[in-house]
């Protein structure tokens, strides 16, 4: 998609630079998908703790065998 945007010279120029993309689409491209990915590990990190996650191995591999045994039975 084509888009103008006002962008800091200096800015750019960095961004260029530490991507190592020769092309100004592409760096911004770049810079922006990085900075996509460090936001959702923030929100991700932000969640630390919120969720009490227990995991008991014993009822879920007797799932998983029951799962199983009912795809062998032709029942998936």
């Amino acid at each position: 998609m084509r888009t103008t945007l006002t962008i800091d010279d200096p800015l750019l120029k960095a961004a260029e630079q530490l991507t190592g993309e020769q092309s100004r689409s592409k760096a911004v491209n770049a810079a922006l998908t990085e900075w996509v990915r460090l936001r959702r590990l923030q929100e991700l990190k932000a969640l630390r703790g919120t969720m009490d996650i227990r995991y008991e191995l014993a009822p879920m591999r007797a799932l998983e065998v029951a799962e199983g045994e009912e795809c062998r039975d032709g029942a998936h």
